[in-house]
């Protein structure tokens, strides 16, 4: 057997949650960087794009695609010394408590965020490891969880979903269903459909019974993009997961904080920990759901 074909069962085996948990505490270390770095090249692009049309003038040519260059550079420095980041300091998690939580230059603190998302991006790819197992759907899985952890924590701390994240994101998922890698195509394309129209509506309802923004707009490419990689059937659980986890800590962080119903939610992220939950189990999801609903026809009948 050839040294490639070994590789391939050790990967396919056993071995594939643990190193597919070890590849995601890796990979949170980049996605610390993206989620520091994107939400203010967003903005901006976005002041530069406004400037350009108030003035007449087109934006400077690659100018929409230069986030992509402030993922990769500068290298990783302390945003208050600027002093660079140094390879032994950048283990994730490990250095950061070896360095007890700060610079080594200038002893800033280093926010708790870095080693959290760390090991989110390690249990989620573990997760996703377990629920899908190897092959393209399993790394195809992993690049998902990925993903919506970025767009997760970005909502979170700027109640923005850009179209730069959603936008690929939606596109991934009906390439990869070209051959129907999750749900065949039809499914993933009314999926994108019907995710974007059924929160488009609420908003719409929402809108006009209130006088109101209930939502923004990346919610509903966000629901479009998880119909899009998982297909039309999940959009009602997703929906019901999000709803159900957004009002919870609502009601949570209205306890905590003292304050009415008149402060914001993201909702993004509770669309993303549903998105997770229906890639993992989203047929014992859709089952139970059709269960409900058949024991619910069977009492009015």
């Amino acid at each position: 057997m050839s040294d490639l074909g070994t590789l391939g069962q050790f990967l396919a085996g056993p071995a594939f949650v643990p190193l597919a948990g070890l590849l995601g505490l890796l990979v949170g270390s980049f996605l610390n960087v993206a989620i520091g770095r994107l939400p203010a090249e967003f903005d901006r692009e976005y002041g530069d794009g406004c400037r350009a049309f108030l003035a007449g003038e087109e934006a400077p040519p690659g100018h929409r695609w230069g986030w992509i260059a402030v993922l990769v550079s500068p290298a990783s420095h302390c945003p208050r010394c600027r002093a660079p980041v140094r390879a032994r300091d950048n283990i994730p998690v490990l250095s950061w408590l070896l360095l007890r939580r700060r610079c080594r230059d200038c002893s800033a603190p280093i926010s708790w965020r870095y080693p959290a998302i760390e090991l989110l991006s390690a249990a989620l790819s573990a997760w996703m490891a377990a629920a899908v197992g190897p092959g393209t759907a399993g790394f195809a899985a992993l690049a998902f969880a990925w993903w919506l952890l970025v767009m997760a924590a970005i909502d979170a701390e700027t109640m923005l979903l850009p179209n730069q994240l959603t936008h690929p994101f939606l596109w991934a998922g009906l390439l990869l269903n070209l051959r129907g890698t999750f749900v065949p195509l039809p499914d993933a394309v009314i999926g994108a459909a019907a995710g974007y129209l059924a929160l488009w509506t609420v908003y719409r309802a929402h809108k006009v019974l209130t006088g109101r923004d209930g939502m923004g707009y990346g919610d509903f490419n966000l629901l479009a993009a998880l119909g899009a990689w998982m297909g039309w059937q999940v959009l009602l659980p997703v929906v019901l997961v999000a709803s159900v986890a957004g009002a919870l800590a609502g009601v949570v962080q209205m306890i905590l904080r003292r304050r009415g119903h008149e402060v914001p939610i993201p909702f993004g992220p509770w669309l993303a920990l549903a998105g997770l939950v229906a890639m993992a189990h989203g047929r014992a999801l859709t089952g139970a759901l059709s269960g409900f609903a058949g024991a619910i026809a069977g009492t009015g009948g």
